[in-house]
């Protein structure tokens, strides 16, 4: 595209008619047979077709009689039943199903006489038992008996696709959508169809395996492998044992970055995609398998709570405990997808440190207790206030918070502590950001839209990594980018997986040199850029790179893209919504601003409101370190997400208060006075509000007596003589819409927030740091799924080859990286990647990079082999 281009309006669809089944049809041209079948309320029987895949024509289940007009008009049938979910409907074609042709009927009771030849009849054991497309047609679509005599097919079952994923092959029925997926939506080949036929004996001496689907294990399928690795008897290994699967689909040997932490060649963050369209139990879940069955599970449509996707899913639970998840059917988000995390990590809800009870801890013998919540909420509203009289309260409720808990918070922090001291960025941030989000992000609605990205025609990321931070914007790009709808630039140090599969184009650049980078980016990609429809996605890692935030606006601004911010947590957008951040209100209102707080005021009843800005998350440690603020109350925080965990840790033990609401013991709890259990979000309705600003709304899915954040600050806010007035959501929701967007001025913090800092250049034997989260790694949201957890990827430190030979290191060896408060060790792997970086993951099992170093991205650090410091 060129920048003089202008959008076209869309053209209508050329129509094309036919007749299916008697009824007159009318639908694009393009649409399958079986398409249109649907449209007119007809259903054909099918396995292999599924309208998010391409046509495979796999299983043959939807035979249909087809006639279609020749050259002179006149009516020809085919001589034989067609794949319905292949075929394109033409004018004039007439279309006969199983309802009205015996010939379309008769093939389709044979195509699944076929189908059960070799299907073990174990429906009452099998996962998929009463949920099973091919249980359902073999009653409406197939015989009545069986006239097959002989031995059934029979293979070793299950085969571990990945410590999550299993494989009974004698159930597949070889429709390939597992197959399809992992190529055409993920782009992860983690499995695929071999062999042919029946296959022949083993005895030929050409012996061929028989067609089957799985993962190329040299083991199962008989191969000669030669020369690898001997992996028999090894069939999940820890992170530095043998390899279990000895090649996998790798075209070269496997490196460490290529395994999972089972140390099998595994790759992909979507594929329990592929257990829940599986139309036979062929593919089931170890954690699932033999758990339950559909007819003794409650169903609730609920919201993920892992990243700002916002995907829909579905909450499957039994006797009081959640025992499975899916995907939920949502196009305008994630379509059918979503990813293993939001699939499969859902046990950290009900872990064994759950905390049950209220805490508080005895001022005479300082251990902490169980107690009422009578006196745990008198303990924390006496302590509260006195606090505040005293030196004043920080509040810091994290990023994981519903937008109905975040505005909770949001008023608590204004009306009753009376402060702007609340911050919910429990990570690297700035003033810089807080500027952007006011500016950009606060109360600005539904943005830019899955569907955008997938239009987009030119997509441009900055510190942004989709397929880790946000699944379901990777598979919505890649989406596009196949469709020829979409183009991605990414400005990284490096090409990753994701980018590879995205066919990205990579703009090299240095941590720290982003704001250089976008304002020298090429007169192309610029004009791409200018062109309607672009897109700048800006991820929240930007908040520590200074100067990104700004460059990224100002090339907003200079070509006419769209510009979204992405951040990684479920609750953050909804925060900055709900007002809690130091310098704003809820709706974007500027503390700052009379009028804002004045609007505000009115909708809380309150004559004033504090009206000097606040401190931001670092700031307010700050001032509990040196006793400035006397009391804190802590949310859903992590201290591992935070810049110094330790300095982070040992700040908020030096206040003389401290109240913690949280789902789980940490070490915060450890510290507290009073710590008060609230519910995690299966236990809860509310709201996430996902990156694109599209409100998330979702019921509560088990019967609780915990509260959620909302009403436990109503009821602390109750013991300090305030009434919040958010008894119920009505009523929150009610405020809500009264606190309509601010469309005043926006008032900023400093002009010069945004100024790049000075750049300090790696020496001899050092490198700038590059991190980021992986999408699974040891975040506490995992918790209590091992199946999971030996999916995710090896922690590896990354070096290009000129780096890693300045160092003296090899590829394969072990690394140390040195930082300001420590080191950490990892296998190096060799990479295609900017000179004098050092990039490792920034919270995976022996990679807690900021705990264990000091050290964030743009650092420099020490890069030096493990042999050198012995």
């Amino acid at each position: 595209m060129t920048q003089t281009q202008e959008q076209a309006a869309p053209a209508a669809p050329e129509l094309v008619t036919a007749t299916i089944d008697g009824r007159e049809v009318s639908v694009p041209k393009g649409t399958l047979i079986i398409r249109a079948a649907e449209q007119v309320g007809i259903q054909v029987p099918r396995f292999c077709d599924h309208p998010l895949l391409k046509p495979a024509g796999a299983c043959r289940q939807c035979l249909v009689d087809v006639a279609s007009p020749d050259r002179e008009g006149n009516l020809k049938k085919m001589p034989k039943p067609q794949a319905s979910c292949t075929m394109e409907v033409t004018p004039g074609m007439v279309v006969a199903t199983q309802h009205t042709s015996e010939v379309a009927d008769k093939a389709q009771h044979g195509i699944m006489e076929f189908l059960l030849i070799n299907h073990p009849l174990d429906c009452p054991v099998c996962d998929k038992g009463g949920e099973c497309p091919l249980q359902n047609q073999a009653m409406s679509n197939g015989r009545a008996e069986s006239r097959f005599v002989d031995v059934k097919r029979t293979f070793p079952k299950p085969i571990a696709i990945s410590t999550q994923i299993l494989l009974d092959r004698d159930r597949c029925i070889l429709c390939q959508r597992c197959t399809r997926f992992s190529s055409e939506i993920a782009g992860d080949a983690f499995i695929a169809l071999q062999g042919r036929g029946g296959g022949t004996p083993g005895r030929e001496v050409h012996a061929l395996n028989g067609s089957q689907v799985g993962g190329f294990d040299a083991d199962v399928l008989g191969f000669d492998d030669a020369g690898l690795p001997d992996a028999t008897g090894v069939p999940f290994a820890g992170p530095d044992g043998v390899p279990g699967m000895s090649s996998g689909h790798a075209t070269a040997p496997m490196g460490a970055a290529e395994a999972d932490t089972s140390g099998r060649p595994f790759t992909s963050y979507f594929s329990g995609n592929t257990i829940q369209i599986c139309p036979v139990g062929a593919l089931t879940s170890a954690m699932y398998r033999f758990r339950s069955r559909p007819f003794d599970l409650v169903s609730t449509p609920s919201v993920a709570e892992h990243d700002a996707g916002g995907s829909a899913i579905r909450v499957d639970h039994r006797r009081g405990a959640v025992v499975r998840r899916l995907a939920g059917n949502d196009p305008e988000v994630n379509e059918e997808w979503i990813t293993d995390k939001d699939r499969f990590a859902y046990h950290w809800q009900d872990a064994p440190d759950r905390l049950r009870m209220p805490l508080v801890r005895d001022q005479a013998t300082g251990e902490m207790h169980e107690t009422s919540w009578s006196e745990a909420l008198s303990v924390a509203g006496s302590e509260l206030a006195r606090a505040a009289a005293a030196g004043g309260v920080g509040v810091l409720p994290g990023g994981r918070l519903t937008l109905e808990d975040a505005y909770a918070w949001s008023k608590f922090a204004r009306t009753v502590l009376r402060t702007n001291d609340v911050d919910h960025r429990a990570r690297p941030h700035s003033a810089e950001e807080a500027d952007f989000l006011a500016s950009h992000v606060a109360a600005t609605g539904l943005g830019v839209t899955y569907r955008d990205l997938e239009r987009a025609g030119r997509v441009l990321l900055v510190a942004l990594e989709p397929e880790e931070e946000c699944g379901t914007i990777f598979l919505r790009l890649r989406k596009g980018v196949l469709a020829g709808t979409a183009r991605v630039t990414t400005l990284a140090p490096m090409a990753t997986r994701g980018t590879t599969k995205m066919r990205a184009d990579l703009v090299e650049v240095v941590p720290g040199g982003e704001p250089a980078a976008l304002d020298a980016l090429g007169d192309e990609l610029l004009s791409e850029l200018s062109a309607p429809g672009a897109v700048i996605l800006v991820g929240e890692r930007a908040a520590a790179l200074p100067g990104t935030l700004t460059a990224v606006a100002r090339l907003a601004e200079r070509t006419g893209a769209r510009l979204a911010w992405v951040p990684r947590r479920a609750g953050e957008r909804g925060a900055v919504d709900a007002g809690l951040l130091p310098t704003l209100l809820p709706g974007g209102r500027p503390v700052a601003d009379p009028a804002a707080r004045a609007d505000a005021g009115a909708v809380w009843g309150i004559d004033s409101l504090p009206d000097r800005p606040g401190r931001a998350h670092r700031e307010i440690l700050r001032a509990a370190a040196s006793g400035e603020l006397t009391g804190l109350l802590i949310g859903g925080v992590e201290t591992l997400d935070m810049m110094d965990p330790a300095a982070a840790l040992r700040a908020i033990g030096q206040v003389d208060v401290l109240v913690q609401l949280e789902v789980r013991r940490n070490a915060i709890s450890e510290l507290a006075d009073v710590v008060l259990p609230v519910a995690p979000p299966v236990e809860k309705a509310g709201s996430f509000v996902s990156w694109e600003g599209r409100v998330r709304p979702f019921g509560q899915v088990l019967a609780s007596h915990a509260q959620s954040d909302r009403l436990v600050l109503a009821d602390i806010a109750r013991e300090m003589g305030r009434d919040l007035g958010l008894g119920t959501l009505a009523e929150l929701h009610a405020e809500l819409a009264e606190l309509d967007p601010w469309d005043g001025p926006v008032v900023t913090s400093d002009d010069t927030a945004g100024a790049p800092a000075a750049r300090q250049q790696p020496g001899a034997g050092q490198a700038v740091l590059a991190t980021w989260k992986l999408q699974l790694d040891a975040g506490r949201g995992q918790d209590g799924e091992p199946h999971l957890a030996g999916t995710a990827h090896r922690p590896v430190l990354r070096l290009s080859p000129a780096t890693a030979r300045a160092v003296g290191a090899v590829d394969g060896g072990r690394v140390r990286l040195t930082g300001p408060t420590g080191s950490l060790t990892l296998p190096l792997t060799v990479t295609r990647m900017a000179d004098g970086v050092v990039w490792v993951p920034e919270n995976s099992p022996g990679s807690a990079v900021r705990a264990q170093t000091g050290a964030g991205a743009g650092s420099v650090v020490t890069v030096t082999t493990a042999e050198a410091q012995q």
